[in-house]
């Protein structure tokens, strides 16, 4: 087993640096990148911040700070959370070098190789790469557009011989489906991991991006539930909002867990930049968050809808998709006698690039999907981008039907 975890391991370790080297590419028009866009990040606002520091401030900023997070930060992420209806209560905040750590860290705490670990299918590959690397055995659930498939679920937790140490679910603005769980879905997952002991980890990057105010609701996290029999971990990042570059994220977890927690990420990095944080909790003590996030929303949404107008005008009738509420992706389902990769491997010639379906597959085969990053793509260039990818596929699916005649 861990022979074939060290497999996909590298397969996963190499889907990252195509993602990451098609998402720069300087001569393509990439719906690859998974970030935000450049030109909408708060360089002014961050600017006004630093400058408006006390000079004390400022040099705590090049210092090191506790590994727990900066204390301003952490009380503002209490505030921050409990906005947004999570109740922190008896639970502990760690501050944390982006999401992902927070991730690691979790992993670490709880996983010894040949451990298992629940995931989606399709599953954000940057936690695929986390969970091979520690060895992790990885079964995977199918999503619909609702949501995790409960009897599938429940299925695999029954057929296994040893308990799963968590299942990990993107449920708000899913990457790479696009998906938002319907709240029926959210409370049909915690009656399903009630009692069985297994932990759930809850990583909700994207829940402020919503393009539509009557829809707020539906990011409700399943940490605010109010469930007293599921050990629920909530993770959430600045990654997506502020920017990558802060490197800033964290974790809501019980004591016990984030004690642990705390000692792991003391021997990973001491402590997230105090430059970093310091910046990031003036921005949230200065109620600069909340306009950002209004013009990002409107931002991000006009390119939804400008992505939605031309796959609905170019894209052969064989392709499928559902249109995301938020977030940054669209999820493009093939028909059965193409895959994503051969699509991919016309297109990139033509100059357009995308990420595979099979990047997040848990076991690196399934590839009837592709994922379309709008985020970061110039308005200019989506329309342009959408007529040469309906070429590429209108090429695959000629070559297919020949090949089958």
């Amino acid at each position: 087993m861990y022979a074939f975890s060290n497999a996909v391991n590298s397969m996963h370790s190499e889907d990252v640096k195509q993602l990451m080297k098609q998402a720069s590419g300087k001569n393509l028009i990439s719906f690859a990148g998974g970030m935000p866009n450049n030109h909408l990040f708060p360089v002014e606002q961050i600017d006004e911040i630093y400058n408006s520091l006390p000079e004390t401030v400022k040099k705590l900023c090049f210092q090191y700070g506790p590994t727990s997070g900066y204390p301003p930060l952490v009380k503002s992420l209490e505030d921050y959370l409990e906005n947004k209806g999570v109740v922190v209560g008896d639970n502990k905040i760690l501050v944390t070098t982006g999401s992902l750590q927070a991730i690691s860290i979790i992993t670490q705490e709880f996983v010894n190789e040949g451990d298992i670990i629940l995931t989606e299918n399709p599953c954000f590959v940057g936690a695929l790469t986390v969970f091979e690397t520690f060895g992790a055995e990885i079964h995977s659930i199918p999503i619909d557009k609702h949501g995790i498939d409960i009897e599938a679920l429940k299925s695999k937790i029954e057929s296994l011989e040893r308990k799963p140490k968590f299942l990990y679910v993107t449920p708000n603005y899913h990457n790479p489906a696009g998906i938002i769980y319907s709240p029926e879905r959210k409370k049909e997952l915690l009656e399903a991991l009630s009692g069985t002991g297994i932990i759930l980890l809850e990583d909700d990057a994207y829940s402020d991006l919503y393009f539509n105010e009557d829809e707020k609701h539906l990011t409700k996290a399943m940490k605010s539930f109010g469930v007293k029999d599921v050990e629920i971990i909530y993770t959430g990042s600045f990654s997506k909002i502020l920017g990558p570059g802060f490197r800033l994220g964290f974790m809501l977890s019980s004591e016990e867990i984030f004690e642990k927690a705390e000692t792991v990420k003391q021997a990973l990095d001491a402590c997230t930049s105090n430059f970093m944080q310091i910046l990031g909790n003036e921005f949230l003590v200065q109620n600069k968050l909340e306009p950002y996030l209004k013009f990002l929303r409107s931002e991000y949404q006009e390119r939804r809808d400008l992505l939605q107008k031309h796959l609905k005008t170019h894209m052969p009738k064989e392709i499928t998709w559902n249109e995301p509420k938020g977030g940054f992706y669209v999820w493009l389902k093939l028909p059965p006698n193409i895959s994503s990769t051969d699509i991919f491997n016309e297109s990139v010639t033509k100059g357009v690039v995308f990420v595979t379906g099979r990047t997040f597959d848990p076991a690196s085969k399934k590839d009837d999907r592709l994922r379309l990053s709008f985020s970061n793509m110039p308005k200019d260039q989506i329309e342009k981008g959408v007529i040469i990818l309906s070429e590429a596929i209108k090429e695959v699916l000629q070559n297919s039907k020949v090949v089958l005649s």
